[in-house]
């Protein structure tokens, strides 16, 4: 996995052991921030991080700001070693989503979430009421369970088993 465009086009991004991360595929992502256009200077928030590789994408194309929220040891441990192998600065913030929600985070320009496939019923529901406000918040889940939001549905795309869609706040 690398990074597919941008500032840090080709670095490799590494990813912990085992199937609990699942990495976006590097098609995805390209088709992804295509779809999303410029970036400079926007402040982003990954949710369900995992490698960090939407977040470092962002980055990488000119987003000025990212946040990172992961609740594994191994993954937030990627997440610093590639935000380290790029050589640029993210929040990384260890715990739950929604605790880390309801705290009140913000103000974020885009949001990505990519919750965990098994992820439980309902959980795009209560998501929805603790998002930020942010202009554009992109989900992926599987295409036979999709993460449905309580918000405008701008876009939806599907790449084999992987579900994108796009939301505006």
């Amino acid at each position: 996995m690398r990074v597919v465009a941008g500032a840090f086009k080709g670095r490799r991004l590494t990813a912990p052991a085992g199937l609990g991360t699942r990495p976006t595929s590097d098609r995805v992502r390209e088709s992804l921030f295509q779809i999303l256009g410029p970036l400079e200077g926007l402040r982003v928030l990954d949710l369900y991080a995992g490698t960090g590789a939407l977040g470092i994408e962002a980055l990488s194309r000119g987003a000025g700001a990212a946040e990172f929220v992961e609740h594994d040891p191994e993954a937030i441990a990627a997440i610093h070693t590639n935000l380290d192998a790029i050589g640029t600065a993210g929040r990384v913030h260890r715990g739950d989503v929604l605790g880390y929600l309801a705290r009140g985070a913000g103000p974020f320009d885009l949001v990505f979430l990519d919750p965990p496939y098994d992820a439980p019923p309902g959980l795009g529901i209560e998501l929805s009421r603790l998002l930020p406000p942010a202009p554009v918040i992109v989900t992926e889940s599987d295409k036979r369970q999709p993460l449905l939001l309580d918000l405008p549905l701008a876009d939806e795309r599907i790449y084999g088993t992987t579900r994108i869609a796009i939301h505006h706040a």
